[in-house]
């Protein structure tokens, strides 16, 4: 099974089949969600002392937070899988 990796800013790499959801951070319950992950231990930030544009959430209740926008991470990510689909067709 290969790993896949996505870039979520400034040289930071998680693995993409991990992510369970990219979301905007501005919301209520998403900040309570990275409250209870500071508390928890489980919060990543990877933002460089930026400001948090996404916050991406791992199947394994890890928070990790990003200066880069949601749909930048997402395109991304549909970069990632639609260069895979194309090399599997060659």
């Amino acid at each position: 099974m290969e790993i896949k990796l996505i870039n979520i800013g400034f040289g930071n790499i998680v693995a993409a089949n991990r992510i369970i959801v990219i979301v905007s951070p501005e919301s209520a319950p998403i900040k309570r969600i990275i409250q209870d992950a500071r508390d928890k231990g489980v919060l990543i930030d990877a933002t460089y002392g930026r400001r948090t544009r996404a916050v991406i959430i791992t199947d394994s209740e890890h928070v990790i937070l990003s200066a880069v926008q949601p749909e930048t991470v997402a395109q991304r990510l549909q970069n990632k899988e639609n260069n895979q689909v194309s090399e599997i067709e060659e």
